[in-house]
């Protein structure tokens, strides 16, 4: 062989040798480590990836990026095939929201409501049974303002109210779709009387039985508004339950013709106050009222309900009405007067529409009939006024669907 060759042949062995060597080390095939840094690290990784993963499985819901979240029912984490170590959840300002893992420690949840127009963000952590970990991370943004309805209700939760006080529900966006929202309120009474809903517009719906409620019994409201949609593209984020009572049945009849004004309890009369209701000029409605409010002593101005003199102000304005009830939204009252000769009371109308009572300036003297009557009403107590001469008032003006008869009233449901 010739030098050339014999150099050429030498070549292609290094060549080859050198190929077999770097194949060699990148299978860690050598036989001494004590030049190997990179070979024990790359086996020190082989092996950990090579170990068993954690078998526990956590869940957030609602999903990663999620929007239009409930503040109610959304936020939860939950693991299979192991358990919950640690649960965090904050707004993106670093704001911590309170929570609690279950007992068996395979759920967590958030202790109250959330905030609406909020983003939150959930870390969880959880071990399988072999102690290893597992981790999850989500973040979601709750429904906005724009996006969801709530309905303002009355009466509140655990008052006691009279026989005449329907529950009246007010939405804060106009609902389209009557029959779903309808669907997610439900009215009970421990008495048995069947309840039915009324639409009086797209954002008022107020519920009542046929007669009035039974003295002594209990009416629940129940809302399961979470996540329905009221009209397109909002929803609802209400989900509680409340109650009331229903007091004694207190019913009282004003006759305008007698101007005397008897007071039933159970259907039996225990008091009889003289009265003065509305002028010729300015007649009282007619119609079953319910009282809605109570102010021991309020301004009355007539500018607020329509009685202006020629210079725009009010024909009245007094500052401390005493003993005063809200019969109408419109401004019927029944109510204390202590500027009135007390001739008037039992025998002339002279009010500007409401029914007046004797009374004394102050509201503090108990023996009036305008505080004695005060004193014995409670919110939900019926007053039906009688032979004025008027119109009978519309069933929306105040809490008065008791004027419109059952077939009417049920009507109006959306179911």
């Amino acid at each position: 062989m010739t030098d050339g060759k014999r150099r050429r042949g030498l070549a292609a062995a290094s060549a080859l040798l050198g190929g077999v060597l770097v194949l060699s080390a990148c299978t860690g095939g050598g036989e001494d480590d004590s030049a190997g840094g990179d070979e024990t690290s790359q086996t020190t990784v082989d092996k950990a990836a090579a170990e068993k993963a954690s078998e526990a499985q956590i869940k957030i819901t609602p999903k990663d990026g999620s929007a239009n979240a409930s503040i109610n029912n959304s936020a939860a984490v939950t693991v299979s095939k192991g358990t919950l170590t640690e649960v965090t959840m904050a707004t993106v300002d670093g704001t911590e929201v309170s929570g609690e893992i279950s007992a068996d420690k395979t759920s967590w949840k958030p202790s109250g409501q959330l905030e609406r127009s909020t983003t939150y963000k959930v870390t969880a952590t959880a071990q399988d049974s072999e102690g290893r970990a597992a981790h999850e991370n989500a973040s979601f943004t709750t429904v906005s303002p724009a996006n969801s309805f709530i309905g303002t209700f009355t009466p509140d939760d655990g008052t006691t109210v009279g026989v005449g006080m329907p529950v009246s529900i007010n939405f804060d966006k106009e609902i389209t779709n009557k029959a779903d929202v309808q669907k997610g309120v439900t009215v009970t009474s421990s008495s048995g009387q069947e309840v039915a809903c009324h639409w009086f517009s797209t954002q008022r719906m107020d519920c009542r039985p046929e007669d009035y409620w039974q003295a002594g019994s209990t009416v629940t409201l129940k809302l399961a508004l979470d996540g329905v949609e009221g009209a397109e593209g909002v929803y609802g984020v209400q989900q509680k339950t409340v109650s009331f009572t229903i007091g004694r049945n207190q019913v009282s009849y004003v006759d305008a013709k007698t101007k005397q004004m008897k007071v039933t309890r159970d259907g039996k009369t225990v008091k009889t106050i003289p009265i003065s209701a509305g002028s010729p000029e300015n007649k009282t409605y007619e119609g079953q009222m319910v009282i809605s409010e109570k102010f021991k002593e309020t301004r009355m101005n007539g500018a607020t309900v329509g009685f202006t003199d020629d210079d725009g102000e009010g024909e009245y304005d007094i500052k401390d009405v005493p003993h005063a009830m809200r019969l109408s939204t419109s401004g019927t009252f029944i109510h204390g007067n202590y500027w009135g000769a007390k001739s008037i009371f039992g025998n002339a109308n002279t009010s500007h529409g409401c029914v007046g009572l004797a009374d004394t300036k102050g509201a503090d003297d108990p023996n009036t009939p305008g505080s004695w009557f005060y004193e014995n009403s409670m919110v939900g107590d019926v007053v039906v006024v009688q032979n004025t001469g008027d119109r009978t008032i519309a069933p929306d003006n105040g809490l008065n669907g008791w004027n419109m008869d059952w077939a009417q009233w049920k009507a109006g449901s959306a179911l």
